[in-house]
């Protein structure tokens, strides 16, 4: 399909425009759209999230437990990205189970501030452990190397599903690295974790058909990527709870 040519400037960026009788250009707004569109495309969201917006997450109304627990959750992202950046606290915390709208809600923040002209990467844990992995390769790529560097340096890193895979201490340390790095130099971070975590309110036992008790321990975030970071994520982070007892990925998937 070809491409439309802006009818103000006619593509060129500048537009002509009248102010007191005298004639000058201005950049043409048909760039900045031009600009997010660029930006977007190099922030490596995934094609799965590709119509994941804040407007987009749909809150059912056939479940009033479920609408009233995620009506605050949704406002609260959507306060997020109305403060950004002038909030002290530049991070995101959503946490919940599996399936309740997590990762559409923080790649819907990320990508409304994306169009505001911010810049971010998109990471899932696995692949930001594998490119740490990589990292201590002596005979790694510099193109592998600069890409940890940008974790350490976007302006914005939306980090999915933190937690989600056990790692050695020096894959720890690494991760522990970057999220202390960010909250230092004052960088936004979005996370998204199905982890428990006491402090929030979660409760650390489950039921467990295979324990000898019926309940066993669950994993917290601190036992997965140690305390400390753990500390940074809640200290530069508005921690947002999307607790509800529905699961979108089951209930899309049902055989109708």
């Amino acid at each position: 399909m070809p491409q439309s040519i802006c009818p103000h400037c006619g593509g060129s960026g500048w537009k002509i425009v009248e102010r007191e009788g005298a004639s000058g250009a201005e950049r043409c707004n048909c760039r900045d759209g031009e600009r997010a569109g660029q930006i977007e495309e190099r922030a490596g969201i995934p094609p799965r999230y590709h119509y994941a917006t804040l407007d987009s997450f749909q809150i059912p109304e056939d479940n009033r437990t479920v609408s009233q627990a995620l009506v605050p959750v949704k406002l609260a992202v959507e306060r997020y990205v109305r403060d950004y950046p002038h909030d002290d606290k530049r991070g995101l915390l959503l946490m919940g189970p599996p399936g309740t709208g997590k990762t559409h809600l923080a790649v819907g923040a990320f990508r409304a501030l994306l169009k505001r002209g911010h810049e971010g990467l998109f990471f899932d844990f696995q692949s930001l452990l594998s490119r740490i992995r990589a990292s201590y390769d002596k005979h790694l790529g510099a193109s592998d190397r600069e890409g940890l560097r940008a974790a350490l340096e976007t302006e914005i890193l939306l980090l999915d599903d933190i937690g989600a895979h056990r790692v050695k201490e020096f894959v720890e340390d690494t991760v522990t690295e970057i999220i202390t790095y960010r909250c230092n130099h004052e960088k936004a971070i979005i996370v998204t974790t199905n982890l428990p975590d006491p402090d929030a309110g979660d409760t650390m036992v489950q039921k467990d058909a295979n324990s000898v008790r019926g309940v066993s321990a669950r994993v917290s975030i601190a036992e997965r990527i140690r305390e400390r970071a753990r500390s940074r994520l809640f200290e530069m982070g508005r921690v947002v709870r999307v607790q509800t007892n529905r699961d979108y990925r089951i209930v899309k998937s049902k055989v109708l």
